[in-house]
Formats: C-alpha cells, sequence, structure tokens
C-alpha cells in the first residue's frame, strides 16, 4: 500500500498540480499580506477591515453583502456563481488557445488579436444578417463559426511565418495583434454597425439582442437567477473535451505534439512539421476566436471598437489560465473558473470594503509569477521524492543486513 502511495506522488502529473496549487497559495498569502499592510497602515480601516478583506479574497464568490449590524454575510450567492460561469467562458477558451499552442512546443502571445477578429467576424455577421429572414438561431451559429473561422485565419499567420520563414512566433504573434487593433478600429469606424441609438454609446458596437440574436440560457438562469450567465459555458467546456482528445487520443494531437517536442526528429519521421506548425496556431487561433464569439453573442456585452490603443486583457489572461492548468485542456476549465472567482471577489472587495479590486490583480500577478517557475517548484518536489525514495531505501538495505 505504500508504495502505491509513493508511486502516485512520485508521477509527474500530480508534481504538476502540486506545483500549480503551491504557485495559487503563495499568490493567495501575498495578496493577504498586502491587504494586511494596507489595513494597518490606513487609519480609517484598520484590522478588521483587513480580516473583512482577507474572508471576502477567499469566500467573495459567496458573500451575500452586509446584515442590518454592518456584518459580513456568506451563503450560495447564485448572482455571483452565475456571473463567475459566464465570465469564466472567454478565459477557459483563450487558456485553451494557449495550451494547444504549448503542446506544440509553441507561444500563442498573438490571443488578443485573435480575440479581435474574432470578435469582428462575429458581430458583422449576427448584426448584419436580418433576422426577419433568417432565423436567429441560424444566424448565431453563422456567427459563431465566423469568429472560429476568422480567429483560425488570423492565427495561421505567425504559424506560416514560423513554419517557412523561421520567424519567431512571439515576434510575429505581437506584430499581428497589434495589426487586428488597428484593422478591427478601421473596420468599425464610422460603420452603421455603431451605437446611434443610445446616446453616449457612439463608441460601441450594438449588442446582438439589437438584431435578436443571443446565446440561449438552456435553464442556467433558472439555477443561477439574476445573472448574466447562458449556454456558452456549455459549449466552452464541450471545446475543453474536445481539445483534450484530439491531443491526447488522435493521430493529428500526436502529431501535433511530436513537432513540439522535436520538429527536425518529427520530419525525419515523417511527419509535415510545416503544416502541422500552421495548424496548431489556426487551432490556438480558432479557439480564441470562439472564445470573443461566445463572450459577445451573449447579447449582454457591448464591444469598444476603437481598440488601436489597447488590446483585449482576456487574450493575455489565457496564458496564467494555460500555465496553471499545466497546459491539460480538461484542468484549463477549473483554472479558467478560478481566474474568475478572483475577478468577483475583486468586485465584492470593491462594493463592500474600502479596498479596490486591484489588490486581485496583486494575487493574480503574484500566481502567474510562480506559475512560470512551476518547473522550479517541481524540481524541488522532486528532490524531495528521491530524497524520501533514498531513505526508504537505505532503510530497507539496513533492515536486510
Amino acid at each position: 500500500m505504500k508504495e502505491k502511495g509513493n508511486g502516485f506522488w512520485s508521477r509527474n502529473g500530480t508534481k504538476a498540480v502540486l506545483a500549480s496549487l503551491i504557485s495559487i497559495l503563495i499568490g493567495m498569502m501575498v495578496g493577504n499580506i498586502v491587504i494586511l499592510i494596507v489595513g494597518a497602515t490606513n487609519p480609517s480601516m484598520g484590522i478588521k477591515s483587513a480580516w473583512e478583506g482577507i474572508c471576502l479574497v477567499f469566500g467573495g464568490m459567496f458573500s451575500t453583502g452586509r446584515d442590518a449590524a454592518g456584518a459580513l454575510t456568506f451563503g450560495f450567492n447564485p448572482t455571483s456563481v452565475g456571473n463567475m460561469l459566464f465570465r469564466a467562458t472567454p478565459l477557459i477558451l483563450t487558456g485553451l488557445s494557449v495550451s494547444v499552442a504549448f503542446k506544440t512546443g509553441l507561444f500563442n502571445i498573438g490571443a488578443p488579436g485573435q480575440y479581435l477578429m474574432g470578435t469582428a467576424a462575429t458581430l458583422y455577421i449576427a448584426l448584419s444578417i436580418p433576422t426577419s429572414s433568417v432565423p436567429a438561431g441560424l444566424v448565431w451559429i453563422l456567427a459563431f463559426l465566423g469568429g472560429i473561422l476568422m480567429g483560425a485565419a488570423w492565427g495561421a499567420v505567425p504559424g506560416m511565418m514560423k513554419a517557412f520563414l523561421n520567424i519567431n512566433e512571439v515576434l510575429a504573434c505581437i506584430m499581428t495583434n497589434w495589426i487586428a487593433a488597428n484593422l478591427v478600429t478601421w473596420f468599425f469606424d464610422g460603420s452603421a454597425l455603431c451605437n446611434a441609438v443610445e446616446s453616449g454609446k457612439t463608441g460601441y458596437i450594438y449588442k446582438t439582442t439589437f438584431n435578436g440574436v443571443e446565446t440561449p440560457k438552456m435553464g442556467l438562469d433558472l439555477l443561477f437567477p439574476g445573472s448574466q450567465v447562458n449556454g456558452g459555458i456549455l459549449v466552452a467546456i464541450v471545446l475543453a473535451v474536445l481539445v483534450y482528445v484530439l491531443m491526447s487520443k488522435t493521430t493529428l494531437g500526436y502529431e501535433l505534439k511530436a513537432c513540439g517536442s522535436n520538429r527536425h526528429a518529427a520530419r525525419y519521421a515523417g511527419i509535415a512539421d510545416r503544416r502541422n506548425i500552421v495548424l496548431s496556431m489556426a487551432i490556438a487561433g480558432g479557439l480564441a476566436g470562439a472564445a470573443a464569439s461566445l463572450y459577445y453573442l451573449s447579447g449582454n456585452t457591448e464591444f469598444f471598437w476603437s481598440t488601436y490603443q489597447s488590446l483585449p486583457a482576456t487574450g493575455f489572461n489565457g496564458i496564467p489560465v494555460a500555465l496553471l492548468a499545466v497546459n491539460n485542456p480538461i484542468g484549463v476549465i477549473f483554472t479558467g473558473c478560478f481566474m474568475s472567482i478572483l475577478n468577483i471577489s475583486g468586485l465584492q472587495l470593491t462594493n463592500l470594503t474600502a479596498y479596490n479590486e486591484y489588490i486581485t490583480d496583486v494575487i493574480i500577478a503574484s500566481i502567474v509569477y510562480l506559475s512560470a517557475f512551476s518547473l522550479l517548484i517541481r524540481s524541488l518536489l522532486d528532490g524531495r521524492a528521491k530524497k524520501a525514495d533514498k531513505a526508504k531505501s537505505g532503510k530497507k538495505g539496513g533492515g536486510k543486513a
């Protein structure tokens, strides 16, 4: 029985999960230390406010506000849980986008640009096809597929640069990000899709509900009343499972990972390395485009079309989601939800205490920083495991002697 236990703890998967958990715990501790320092040094706050901030960092998802006496109350909050699932949807998909590229030895930092191009295609299709003549459900499908295809096409660009010109994909992705930001701004500038009905909203594109197109709730609004949740989270989970099957159970997935391990060895073995590099980035781009599609097809979100000076944070947030999940597509579901929980906790901090949501940004930044050192943490765990094995073998040897 003991040997089985040692076998479990010595597995690479177990050590990878432990490294991620350690990163999360240390990041949470750093955030709580910041909360304590701010509370202790601010006369208007004090230790009580610091304790409330710590409680909300860990349990903000289940905060139900304050009672008549002003004390924080906790319990099941369906609105917060539903909003968490809604916010997790694009994070899961951008996390998948980054993890697929990682699996094939590529770093897809181009998810923001792919996300923007998917947004543009989705909104144009959803708002341009009249639902008076085409069923709204069909328009939704076309808009969703359009966002995926546009994201895939944009992701294939740095893939081709890497495959045929050997240009580093990070540099190519950074360039395509800003090209996408300017193209999308130019595309929507002065278009008929800008909101001309609501005053002060001309900088935004119409919500898809303007054309009667939105993602169905699939009964989730009954489970989480008052929240933004819809069937998009179910689509994201299905896509995560499909990516897992693709990468782990198919010949194509094996070829993609083989190219990531050693491109030249894969070519020697008869695998089309250039094709697979382009295909990997196209799949990654399609997933980022799907993230944008599901977010804006929800019908309750607005797109600020002037994007030439900034990139969507959702694309970059997929990087820590993938790192914490150790690039496991199923793990991405949970890490995406975890990052979304931190966002909800940040909002609760802002609404219920004198703190602001930037405290959670400190926590996320700490977790991301530590996740980059996950290999170091895993090596430390390996060292401990080897010492334990040596000590155990020494005891056995002493017993025999």
